[in-house]
């Protein structure tokens, strides 16, 4: 055979290992299957990565049968899998590769840097990496814009041995830009879906975290919250999402809505990955003084050491606030969330009925999330919107002064933008569909130039008053008692939005799917002001009863209802 007959055996050999002849399940989604196994996940080298915990992959680590460098390749294959579909990572980290090796070199010579070493993550797009990767918050105005730093939360997760493998999706601006938009759209990654159920509300702001976690893209993620923007997320993937006190996460190279409430939270398919995240990103940071709060107020040696086993419940009281909240969600799914709550009985808790606020009536509306609901009443000096959008004005003004290579540097500046931009920005109403208000929210932001007057300190005032001692602190010490912590439907919007305004910590457990919906959601532990360590002690209890009980009322994995869907919006 001469030199031309050889190559071409060789060209046919290397054609032919590029074609896959048995293209299902993994590669394509065959039609007739049963939803729930529309996407299933390959082994990673033997090992079955779906599903797995951080420490089930740490255990892989230890043993040697599987690198940094092996597990991120199985991420990438998932993600590539499912990114036409669901759309939660936005962009990738060239560097995570190489991140990866060096952190299997630390490990060949017995360098461990703790739970995270070597475990891959996405952070939503509007946290800050100083590296080859963007930082938008899903906006096209901020392309090519150069952050001056990590974000505080970047740099404590690289120092722990994490891999950034890549920015999540989100809802543009963090849901900051409109009134009437499509929830986890923005221009530069389009939307993103919630694998459960494609046609409705995924869940945002924070909605590629989310979704990343839950459908196995990633063991966990951060997101951001100045109102329910991390716990919407979670408890509508049916995984764990914890929302901290705010001051206990830096939000420094974040990009901000308001400092009074911004927070950066962790995504986890259990309470313990969730936790590992937490610990790795929590302490005090000279950038945002906001942290220094925390002094005195954190564990040494940090919240993992809280977890814990369902013999925990026994001897925990706590409270249900029926008035404020139970009363106004959805009475199916409160049906089956009694079932759980009757589970925590079973195990020797105590839960006490009608722990109220004491101002509810006032501030909770009974038609669901509602940030301007004092205006709503004729108050706007009641109102949380009237301080947000007064802070959005300023804090957004100063962290764009931080930033290179952009003349985006004013609200004023982001407007424009999108005014020249409509086609892609959505800018005017009835441009995008996505957006169908245009930036009505960014206008609204725009109108108040960011002047700190009598009505915006009153509301600033009112809601912290009413939704921390005169609030959630009051119903925690029911008739003298001191509860272990609420429980509320997060599924009903106003419970995260009243710990918004008080800057307290919020951890939601994944607690059931809706039959009619298919859509998850969950059950909330609400505290005061850095009880973290209580709510991961009983949440990581709950959890376990969970698990060991066999309730229908946990975690349950997507079953892609309505993936060949695109309607955008996807509404409320």
């Amino acid at each position: 055979m001469g030199v031309w007959g050889g190559a071409a055996l060789a060209r046919s050999s290397n054609s032919s290992s590029q074609i896959v002849t048995d293209p299902y399940p993994f590669d394509f989604p065959q039609l007739g299957t049963n939803t729930s196994n529309l996407f299933p996940m390959r082994l990673c080298h033997g090992f079955q990565l779906e599903e797995a915990t951080i420490d089930d992959i740490q255990a892989e680590f230890s043993s040697g049968r599987l690198t940094g460098v092996q597990l991120l390749q199985c991420y990438y294959d998932r993600i590539y899998q499912l990114q036409p579909y669901v759309n939660a990572v936005l962009q990738f980290n060239p560097d995570a590769m190489a991140i990866a090796e060096s952190l299997d070199a630390e490990r060949q010579q017995g360098i461990v840097r703790g739970p995270l070493h070597g475990i891959p993550f996405l952070v939503k797009d509007n946290i800050g990496s100083k590296d080859r990767m963007e930082t938008t918050a899903g906006s096209w105005a901020l392309l090519g814009s150069v952050v001056p730093r990590d974000s505080h939360v970047v740099h404590r997760l690289r120092e722990a041995g994490a891999v950034l493998l890549g920015k999540a999706a989100l809802s543009e601006w963090a849901d900051m830009r409109s009134n009437d938009y499509s929830e986890g759209y923005s221009a530069r990654g389009g939307q993103c879906r919630n694998p459960y159920n494609f046609t409705v509300n995924p869940g945002g702001s924070s909605t590629g975290s989310g979704v990343s976690v839950t459908t196995n893209q990633v063991p966990f993620a951060l997101g951001t919250e100045t109102d329910g923007s991390v716990i919407n997320p979670a408890e509508r993937c049916a995984i764990v999402g914890i929302k901290p006190t705010v001051g206990l996460t830096s939000r420094a190279g974040v990009i901000p809505e308001s400092l009074h409430q911004d927070s950066v939270g962790c995504f986890g398919k259990t309470v313990r990955d969730a936790t590992y995240a937490l610990d790795a990103i929590y302490g005090v940071d000279p950038r945002d003084n906001a942290t220094f709060a925390q002094q005195g107020k954190t564990p040494p040696g940090g919240y993992a050491q809280f977890l814990t086993d369902k013999s925990a419940l026994k001897g925990a009281v706590f409270g249900l606030p029926w008035l404020s909240f139970w009363q106004f969600n959805d009475a199916t799914q409160n049906a089956q969330l009694a079932e759980l709550l009757e589970l925590i009985e079973s195990a020797g808790a105590t839960i006490i009925n009608g722990t109220e606020l004491p101002y509810y009536k006032d501030i909770v509306d009974p038609s669901g999330w509602n940030w301007d609901f004092g205006s709503t009443r004729g108050f706007p000096n009641e109102s949380e919107a009237t301080y947000i959008k007064v802070d959005f004005y300023n804090n957004i003004r100063d962290y764009l002064a931080e930033l290179n290579n952009t003349n985006i540097r004013s609200l004023e500046d982001i407007v424009q933008y999108n005014l020249d931009n409509a086609g892609s920005e959505g800018g005017l109403p009835g441009v995008n569909p996505a957006f169908a208000s245009g930036q009505d929210g960014f206008l609204a932001s725009l109108a108040t130039k960011g002047i700190r007057n009598e009505t915006y300190w009153q509301a600033l005032h009112y809601c912290q008053r009413t939704s921390r001692e005169d609030g959630i602190d009051a119903a925690l010490k029911y008739k003298g008692q001191n509860l272990t912590a609420l429980l509320v439907p997060p599924d009903f919007g106003p419970t995260y939005e009243i710990a918004a305004q008080a800057g307290y910590p919020v951890l939601t457990l994944p607690a059931g799917v809706g039959a009619e919906s298919k859509m998850p959601y969950g059950l909330a532990l609400m505290g005061t002001a850095f009880s973290e360590a209580t709510l991961i002690r009983y949440a990581s209890a709950i959890e376990d009863l969970q698990f060991s009980s066999g309730t229908p009322w946990q975690r349950t994995q997507p079953t892609w209802s309505g993936y060949l869907e695109r309607n955008i919006p996807v509404p409320f």
